[in-house]
């Protein structure tokens, strides 16, 4: 894929921001914004990979993959480049994992209007350091993602959402159950989502008293914790008003702001020496004034 008009937009030295469908934010007010090309280039099936512009919409990157019996491991909604520089994975990350995992390689544009490859199009090829991972959830601030090479995953044979009986405790079902896809807990009833085989989700459903149903329950927001996965069975104590859990993720959405918390002066540091590293001049999304 050409990034030569995306580098080209972003030459000068005036600050820059991107923007993508506008689902997760992204641009800043007052500053130039700049787009990264959409489109999917090639899907390889037998390798599970896909190359694509940042600027796909995710949901039709999915139904693309779909035709070949294959999905990718981002939430729904917006585009592929807004999903990984935002860096927030979706109630699934229990199943799938973090983002950051799906991306192989990323060809993006810095803050002097250069084009950059980091990653390889296979886990194998990947060698030095791992910027791709880096890039994801640095919102934009260290390079623009213009194309990038994505770890594909094979659509389950089937999938079905649970609630758990009254009595059962989530924290134990996510060490009794095989692989759960996600656990949601609102600290009174637990959502368990199960994909596979049909006939091993219906054994597991029957050994872990789970009755069908067919939605998980809407998220409370409009705010997003993060908290260590231990401190998740003290949250009712923790959390005063409605929550819903990611357990064994440690995500929590709530509807009240995270409860302010000691910064690491290190690694404030660390954040500040890698943004001068990959932006000097500090032109990519720049914070509001």
């Amino acid at each position: 894929m050409d990034l030569t008009a995306m580098a080209a937009e972003m030459g000068g030295d005036d600050p820059l921001t991107i923007e993508g469908a506008g689902t997760r934010g992204g641009r800043t007010p007052g500053v130039r914004c700049v787009t990264a090309p959409s489109g999917i280039d090639w899907i390889q099936a037998d390798e599970m990979t896909v190359c694509c512009g940042a600027g796909t919409a995710v949901d039709a990157l999915s139904m693309a993959l779909a035709e070949v019996g294959q999905r990718v491991a981002l939430p729904p909604g917006g585009t592929v480049g807004g999903a990984l520089a935002v860096g927030r994975s979706g109630i699934r990350r229990l199943g799938d994992g973090p983002v950051r995992e799906t991306l192989l390689q990323a060809r993006y544009v810095d803050g002097a209007g250069e084009i950059v490859k980091a990653g390889g199009p296979t886990v194998k090829n990947v060698s030095g350091f791992d910027v791709c991972r880096l890039l994801v959830g640095s919102t934009g601030t260290l390079g623009f993602l213009g194309e990038v090479i994505l770890r594909t995953k094979p659509l389950p044979a089937s999938s079905q959402w649970f609630v758990a009986a009254a009595a059962s405790d989530p924290f134990t079902l996510r060490r009794t159950l095989y692989h759960p896809v996600s656990i949601l807990w609102n600290g009174a009833t637990a959502w368990v989502l199960l994909e596979g085989d049909p006939a091993d989700i219906e054994e597991q459903a029957v050994a872990g008293e789970l009755t069908p149903v067919d939605d998980p329950p809407a998220l409370p927001g409009p705010h997003r914790w993060s908290l260590a996965v231990r401190e998740l069975q003290g949250l009712t104590k923790m959390a005063a008003g409605p929550f819903l859990a990611e357990v064994g993720v440690g995500i929590v959405h709530h509807s009240s702001p995270q409860p302010e918390r000691p910064r690491d002066p290190a690694a404030e540091e660390l954040r500040h020496r890698v943004k001068v590293a990959f932006d000097p001049s500090g032109r990519l999304n720049p914070a509001p004034s």
